[in-house]
């Protein structure tokens, strides 16, 4: 019998240049994570960290992360937005443990009180010249020599994105140019925007099968029984799957759109789905909206830019969801709910009642945790076996309806690329 210890490269891959399946082992090895968070988190991608209007001011700060590694964003006096990672030069404990506040300008490790102002750079040593002519540090002893890993940051549109690669893209470019992907996004972030609140979730999972279902535009007419009810989605509408980069990609629907023969099909396939005319809400005014409100007939948009950050806007709420990965079985999804600075009394209204449409325990979305979950007890100790993401083909390339898994190939192909399998 062989004992040789299994490693990442030996899972169950389809050929090179195929990508409509993939092998569990990469949901549950935990040489696969330390991989995916050295080249994929700390290789060539943008990773979101936060929405520019939580730190509005000079001086406020946010923890957050990068993968699994903890990291600040700061704004400094001449407005500029920073990041480094949140680990002390001296002796590796946490800078900041707050998620959030606002500072005199300086950040001290509690440990022994090396200090670092908004930019990462160490400003103060205790006891640097020593106390009564003992200890000190030595002659040529520099704070200049050591500032807190720092990271690249871009302020994009009001989205923060960080890198550790310094040779990287720029944004636009990772988000795909003039692509409709990164159009979506623009469109979302259109104008300067307001924060609405926070959600946080710890879901016994990995990441990857969250990322697999942002991109998967045919389970929401299945999965979830209150999109099918009140008709907010269905893969019978008027939609379509687009990508960048391969993995950046973005879903989107009209309500409203479905044909009769659509809807005799779907009703024919005998799906588990209410009857709205025979189910209805207490308080009806969750569904009631603003229509136009971006000059067009989208009701719903699902951006997925890799590897960290999916954006929202479902009916009027908007949404950022950032993937936090904690280890292979484990990773909190931070909601950070939006409007935009213009809004008006009423549409406030409209967005923070629809919140609960969206979010942990949203009349919506709370499925898509629990289907990563079992997803991943299903396949604890599968990993040479491989799913099947053959829905709408086996290429990944845009396509102008909503039952396909395209999307998900695109991610996996990407994948693989920077995963070097």
């Amino acid at each position: 019998m062989d004992a040789r210890v299994m490693t990442p490269n030996d899972l169950n891959w389809p050929p090179a240049g195929e990508c409509d399946s993939v092998p569990y082992g990469v949901f549950n090895d935990p040489e696969v994570f330390d991989r995916e968070m050295e080249l994929i988190y700390q290789g060539p991608t943008w990773n979101f960290l936060g929405l520019a209007a939580e730190v509005p001011n000079a001086g406020d700060y946010k923890a957050t992360f990068i993968g699994d590694i903890p990291v600040v964003v700061t704004r400094d006096n001449d407005g500029q937005i920073y990041a480094w990672e949140n680990r002390c030069a001296h002796r590796g404990a946490l800078v900041v443990r707050d998620n959030c506040g606002s500072s005199d300008g300086s950040h001290t490790c509690v440990y022994h009180q090396w200090s670092f102002n908004n930019q990462g750079d160490l400003i103060g040593v205790p006891f640097r010249r020593g106390l009564g002519g003992n200890g000190g540090m030595p002659d040529d002893f520099d704070m200049q020599d050591y500032p807190l890993r720092k990271i690249r940051v871009e302020d994009y549109n009001g989205a923060v994105f960080g890198t550790f690669d310094w040779d990287m893209e720029d944004v636009d470019t990772y988000l795909g140019g003039d692509s409709s992907v990164n159009d979506h996004v623009k469109r979302i972030f259109n104008r300067p925007v307001k924060v609405l609140g926070h959600a946080r979730q710890y879901i016994d999972s990995n990441w990857k099968f969250y990322a697999e279902n942002t991109k998967d535009p045919y389970h929401a007419s299945l999965l979830h029984l209150f999109h099918m009810t009140f008709g907010l989605y269905r893969s019978s509408q008027t939609g379509g799957v687009r990508l960048s980069n391969d993995w950046n990609t973005v879903l989107f629907s009209e309500s409203g759109t479905d044909s009769d023969e659509s809807l005799k099909e779907t009703s024919d396939a005998h799906l588990r789905t209410y009857q709205a005319g025979d189910y209805s809400l207490e308080d009806m005014s969750l569904l009631a909206g603003r229509a136009g409100e971006w000059n067009d007939n989208t009701t719903l948009v699902i951006l997925s830019i890799m590897p960290s950050l999916v954006i929202q806007q479902i009916q009027n709420t908007l949404a950022v969801r950032q993937i936090v990965p904690k280890n292979e079985k484990e990773f909190e999804l931070v909601w950070t709910y939006f409007g935009y600075e213009d809004d008006d009394p009423e549409l406030d209204a409209i967005r923070l009642k629809q919140i609960n449409l969206i979010g942990p325990a949203g009349m919506i979305s709370m499925e898509d945790g629990e289907s990563s979950v079992i997803c991943q007890q299903a396949i604890s100790r599968s990993r040479d076996a491989r799913n099947v993401l053959q829905m709408g083909g086996k290429t990944a390339e845009d396509q102008d309806h909503l039952v396909t898994e395209t999307t998900i190939r695109g991610f996996w192909k990407k994948y693989r690329e920077l995963m070097a399998y």
